[in-house]
This record gives structure tokens, sequence and C-alpha cells, in this order.
């Protein structure tokens, strides 16, 4: 008889409370390996606060999170890093004065076993500096190695940081509105770079996004955030069509 899989990311009745105000209340989703999830919601719903709870930079007030079946609510940021959880930002987390060599190596560097050193030359003869290439390669940056990471367009920046994604270890990624600022001519290459990122490491993706004919072309399941909880989740079809999604968005008012 098999083993049941746990779910790559289960969240259980995740709940936040700051200053007496409820930002999320009894969250609940479970996120299956290999697939690719989007969140979506109004402004102010707590979708980037959900990823704040999971990365792990907010504590919740109750519930756990759940990552490959072991709990990691009350771990650090840098053990889930460790245990393969990486994160994009709504603003970039690149380092701006390194190149865009070097900021892809250095997360190489460290998933080779190695250190997060800044002061270690690239050498083209090394480990980190070679996987570095190739995942530059596989976003369309080779050409601009050399160039300074705060020097690169919005929308380089956002393939850069899929870059940096690929060459960690990370199984578990989560992308903050990774096409916001992004000129229309780069989405459709930062869309298949995502797609990679799910194909080649075999990723579990979950993605806030508010370019809702990308995402819908996109992702295998769709979340939908009101008022910090979970109103739905289901494929994306199916969530089109949902009435109580569609008050949501409309501001009715019936889908509180």
């Amino acid at each position: 008889m098999n083993t049941p899989v746990p779910p790559a990311l289960s969240i259980e009745g995740l709940g936040l409370q700051i200053g007496g105000a409820t930002i999320l209340k009894d969250v609940a989703l479970e996120i299956e390996a290999g697939s690719l999830v989007g969140v979506i919601g109004p402004n102010g719903a707590g979708k980037t606060t959900l990823f704040n709870v999971i990365s792990g930079i907010m504590k919740p007030t109750s519930g756990r999170v759940v990552m490959d079946g072991t709990d990691i609510t009350s771990a650090s940021v840098s053990a889930r890093a460790r245990a393969g959880l990486g994160r994009t930002f709504q603003t970039s987390s690149l380092f701006p004065r390194l190149t865009v060599l070097e900021n892809v190596r250095l997360a190489a560097q460290v998933s080779l076993g190695g250190s997060a050193s800044l002061f270690r030359i690239p050498r083209r003869t090394d480990a980190a500096t070679e996987l570095a290439l190739e995942k530059l390669e596989a976003v369309g940056l080779s050409h601009k190695q050399d160039t300074a990471a705060g020097d690169m367009s919005h929308g380089d920046k956002r393939k850069l940081e899929i870059a940096v994604l690929l060459a960690t270890d990370a199984s578990i990624v989560l992308l903050d509105e990774p096409m916001a600022g992004v000129a229309s001519g780069d989405v459709s290459g930062l869309v298949e770079n995502i797609r990679d990122l799910q194909r080649q490491k075999g990723c579990t993706v979950l993605m806030v996004e508010h370019h809702i004919d990308v995402l819908m072309g996109l992702v295998d399941k769709v979340a939908v955030m009101y008022f910090g909880t979970i109103i739905a989740f289901d494929t994306p079809q199916n969530i089109m069509n949902d009435p109580l999604v569609q008050s949501a968005y409309l501001g009715t008012g019936t889908a509180a």
C-alpha cells in the first residue's frame, strides 16, 4: 500500500491580528507538490500578508504552516529558506550594486554548499559561476551578466530574480506580483520563465498577481482572498464562473 504524499504546503486555520484588527482569519489551503497556484483578491484582502506569514516574516496568532509534512510555523526565515522555501517580493530584493552574474552566483554558491560571501571572486571554472551562467541563459540574461542589477529595467530585474531562484534549492516558491511594473513586451518572456521554474525544478509555485488574464492562463488552481480569508479555491475556469468571486470583485458585499 502506497503511503500518501503530504501536500507541499498546508496552511491550517491561519489567523493574524494586529492591534485588535483581524488581518487574516481562518485561512486554509492545501497546495499539491509541483502545482502552480495563483492568489487573487481585491486590494487589502491579505495576499501579501499571507506570503509574509508563510515565509516567516510575520508570525501568525493562530493556525499552522506545514511544509512537506513538517510544521514550520515557528521556524525562522533562514530555516525556511534552508528547508526549500524561496520568495520574491513586490519590490526587488536584489543586490543593486552587484552585477547580474554576481547576484545569481551568490545563490548558486549557497546551493552548492558554500557560503554567501561577497568576497569570493568569480572564476569561469568555478562550479557556482557555471551554474549561475546556466541559469542566466535560461532566463535570457546572459548578455547582461556584467551589468549592475540596479541599472536594469524592471522586467529584467524580475527575470534576474527568477534566475536566482533557479540557482537555489527552493522546492516551494512564492512570487509576489512578478508582473508588477513589467513592460507589456516583457510579460510573455516572464511567463515562460515562471513555467520553466516549475517544470525544470519541479517547484511548487504560489503567486500573487493582479494581471488576472495572465494568471488565469498560467496556473493550475486559483485561491481567492476576501477580507483576510479564502472564499474560493478551484480551477481558473470555475473561479471565473463563481458568483461568490464575482460579487467580491464587483464589491456588492454579498461575499462577506
